[in-house]
């Protein structure tokens, strides 16, 4: 199980596998709870590099970024 520790968002920490390229058991720590599980959900069985791809760069508001941005980073920095 690999953590991130997110920055500039309200959840705290994402919890996920990658195995074999695939992204697993994606969870989030706190945060819009019904926004995370949606994504969690949605990238299961994803591919990393398509996860990376659809998520990066989306914004929260006037953030410079969201959980599904920071998912995306954990996911690029665990490849």
């Amino acid at each position: 199980m690999k953590s991130y520790i997110t920055k500039g968002v309200c959840c705290k920490k994402i919890t996920f596998e990658i195995d074999n390229g695939i992204v697993k058991n994606v969870n989030f720590i706190g945060g819009c709870s019904g926004n995370t599980q949606g994504v969690a959900k949605l990238v299961e069985g994803m591919k990393a590099e398509e996860a990376i791809k659809r998520l990066k760069g989306i914004k929260c508001g006037s953030k410079t970024t969201s959980c599904p941005d920071q998912l995306a980073r954990a996911i690029e920095e665990n490849l």
